[in-house]
């Protein structure tokens, strides 16, 4: 495999963790009904979706190459673009900041340390959290009080975040400490450095634009998730709203972000999605009850995930082939705490 080992046992403890999940899930619902629930997605749906998908990663690779120029990081877009593909192949990490990865490959080719590019990741993290939140304002969350205080509790940690990140004093205070700290006190200059990028990409005039563009990318996953959803709903009944699906996609994405301690939110997404996906199919057809309804549910909530999140790794794994074949294998090693 193309990735470190530290990197291929923490990506195959996800898939694990992630196969334990769906087996529970077919458990519960009833391996057959979650059979024939799959046999009734139309082919096309599938590529349909993981087309949307890598539209999301086109567009969102508008942010890496903006915080990149902010770095005064330099790559060539086609290298960059590889670069940034590979670490989806981290999806599955807790809070897919397994996504770090890719700040080894920029120093493979250019020779930049991490701490100076770490952050990027932070920053990606922040602002596609905001830009669910957008989406689930969208989606309706007036619509649905009982899931409000997920929403305001999590915009008030991206609030606090926000200004932790942009606070020099708290940076300051920070790196004081690791200084005063035995063994780890040589970390306080990469620690410095991290806060010093972080300052820069989370800066109030960055984060508006970047934000607006997970909005946009994100929103192609939720269209997809749409389009398996509906595909499900029995002919001569009405189809699934399209901001239903975007709350839904976006809220339990929010809600697997939040739970950072779950790789790629894995369980707590298929959980909360699936839910709220079952109740609306029993709502469009009265005649199926919880347990008729689960069935389709958990199908498009599986096909989903295997259209966005396992597809995001697949890719990631290529790109990192392609990467590792051009630039050759990348080391994890450790590098000096200061220059």
């Amino acid at each position: 495999m193309a990735l470190p080992a530290k990197m291929t046992r923490r990506m195959l403890a996800g898939v694990v963790f992630g196969m334990l999940v769906y087996v529970g899930m077919a458990v519960w619902v009833d391996v057959r009904d979650l059979r024939d629930s799959l046999a009734e997605i139309p082919l096309w749906v599938l590529p349909a979706t993981m087309g949307l998908s890598f539209l999301n990663y086109v567009i969102r690779f508008w942010k890496w190459q903006r915080y990149l120029k902010l770095l005064d990081v330099e790559l060539e877009r086609g290298t960059s673009f590889l670069v940034y593909l590979s670490g989806m192949a981290l999806s599955v990490t807790p809070g897919k900041m397994g996504e770090v990865f890719k700040c080894w490959l920029v120093r493979k080719v250019n020779g930049t340390r991490i701490h100076r590019t770490a952050p990027i990741v932070v920053a990606e993290r922040f602002t596609d959290l905001l830009g669910y939140l957008i989406l689930v304002a969208v989606g309706g969350i007036a619509t649905m009080p009982e899931y409000a205080w997920v929403f305001w509790a999590t915009l008030g940690l991206c609030g606090v975040g926000l200004v932790l990140a942009g606070s020099k004093r708290f940076s300051d205070f920070t790196a004081g400490t690791f200084r005063k700290l035995p063994y780890v006190w040589r970390l306080a200059p990469r620690i410095e450095g991290s806060f010093a990028s972080t300052r820069v990409l989370l800066s109030l005039r960055e984060v508006p634009l970047p934000t607006l563009v997970s909005v946009l990318g994100w929103g192609c996953e939720c269209l997809g998730f749409w389009l398996i959803a509906n595909a499900l709903v029995p002919e001569g009944h009405p189809p699934v709203p399209v901001l239903f699906a975007i709350f839904t996609f976006a809220f339990s994405a929010v809600a697997g972000a939040v739970l950072i301690v779950f790789p790629g939110g894995l369980g707590v997404t298929e959980g909360s999605m699936g839910t709220l996906l079952r109740r609306k199919y029993m709502e469009l057809v009265p005649t199926w009850t919880q347990e008729a309804a689960r069935g389709p549910a958990a199908a498009a909530v599986i096909l989903a995930r295997l259209c966005t999140l396992w597809f995001a790794v697949v890719v990631g794994l290529v790109a990192t082939a392609l990467f590792t074949r051009r630039f050759g294998e990348v080391e994890l090693g450790d590098e000096p705490a200061s220059e």
